[in-house]
């Protein structure tokens, strides 16, 4: 099987992020980055089924030069290949952005790929929307937030989780799959692996390669703030009378909660 997998470079879910309010942007500056993690699934899972069916295991990411550091780790945890498509552009968050340039990155250089992988969603932007826009502009079929995958002679079922039960999705390849967690347990790199990462070369695309000009990438999300959540307000205990606490809590739901 030739198997895209799609990994974005992220700050570490543990980091303490600051806010650069006048340019609307987060403060980079020693922030430690990581693959997005649900972007490990969608690696481990490639590397399962090469593992069972043979096949080329190929890693893009699209962004800035630092970005290679995450592709190094998919190397390193087994990857046959890895490739950046070089965007120097900070983050829009705009996902059909960001789709496009996949989109003809599969057309244009990683064309006859049987199946492209992703985590259901990066842990930056949040918009969980690129790999379905992929799909759409690929005009593929798609299967998002999977949690069980198998994949036969040109289909493949998906399994999602959906409320009240699990949902069975059959695909014709080549297809879209994003990945869920509990999808797979990811592997560590191994020494070996991370020895092997470093001497790998690491292709660079350009979107002056993939034919992408400003009117191609035009922005259509305008950021018009960002800030960090607001500290949660200290609970309020109760205590009293049953009867008294009763009706003091529904008259917090109704007069501040507003749920009631």
């Amino acid at each position: 099987m030739n198997i895209l997998v799609f990994v974005k470079r992220v700050p570490d879910t543990e980091s303490r992020i600051r806010i650069q309010h006048e340019t609307r942007t987060i403060v980079e500056d020693g922030l430690n980055f990581v693959v997005s993690p649900y972007d490990e699934y969608a690696v481990e899972e490639a590397l399962r089924l090469r593992e069972s069916k043979g096949g080329t295991v190929r890693v893009v990411s699209v962004g800035r030069a630092e970005a290679v550091a995450v592709l190094r780790k998919s190397l390193a945890m087994g990857a046959d290949e890895a490739f950046l498509v070089k965007d120097d552009a900070p983050e829009s968050y705009d996902g059909l952005r960001t789709a496009r340039i996949i989109a003809r990155a599969v057309e244009r250089r990683f064309a006859g790929a049987d199946l492209l992988l992703f985590g259901k969603q990066s842990v930056g932007a949040d918009n969980s929307q690129v790999p379905a826009m992929v799909a759409e502009l690929l005009g593929l079929p798609q299967a998002t937030v999977v949690t069980k995958l198998e994949v036969g002679d040109g289909a493949a079922t998906a399994f999602r989780e959906i409320e009240g039960g699990t949902e069975k999705v059959a695909l014709t390849l080549p297809a879209v799959v994003t990945a869920q967690k509990g999808l797979n347990e990811p592997r560590y790199e191994t020494l070996k692996g991370i020895m092997a990462a470093k001497k790998k070369d690491i292709p660079v695309v350009t979107l002056t390669d993939l034919g992408l000009g400003p009117d191609d990438l035009a922005g259509r999300v305008t950021v018009t703030g960002l800030d960090v959540p607001a500290a949660r307000q200290a609970g309020k205990v109760l205590q009293g009378d049953p009867a008294e606490t009763a009706r003091e809590l529904v008259r917090l739901l109704r007069a501040e909660a507003k749920v009631i």
